[in-house]
């Protein structure tokens, strides 16, 4: 399964945006982007910079730095850091990939992100559902 964006947010136990419950696939919320800098806008839209956390095969194409396109005022966060593989810094850092078991999701929009975002949605469609 892969997630993006609110798919990706769907996966967790439930959302700062009120007591509606998520498929909690994985566990954790969803919380309000807060970048605590008035420079800094929310909703977060626009480029910007992975640190790969750790090796997925979904991630292989990608590298620390690599630039990846979002849209989103809520962010990922699960309660277990084994199961973030990729995080970016919008005021704070947290978690825009997560991955359990053959569950893979993603904050930012891969089919947005040009060639790399491409990349990814590639090997996802030839991936056999297992981590690293």
């Amino acid at each position: 399964m892969l997630g993006i964006c609110v798919g990706a947010q769907l996966t967790l136990e439930g959302s700062d945006e009120g007591p509606t419950h998520g498929l909690g696939l994985v566990p954790g919320q969803t919380r309000l982007l807060k970048t605590g800098d008035p420079r800094l806008k929310v909703p977060h839209i626009g480029w910007n910079g992975l640190q790969i956390e750790q090796k997925h095969p979904l991630l292989a194409g990608l590298a620390d730095l690599d630039e990846v396109y979002f849209v989103h005022s809520y962010y990922l966060d699960p309660a277990q850091e084994r199961h973030v593989y990729a995080t970016t810094d919008h005021g704070a850092r947290f978690c825009v990939a997560l991955g359990r078991d053959n569950l893979f999701a993603t904050q930012f929009h891969p089919e947005k992100s040009g060639p790399l975002g491409l990349d990814l949605l590639s090997r996802f469609a030839r991936w056999e559902g297992t981590p690293c």
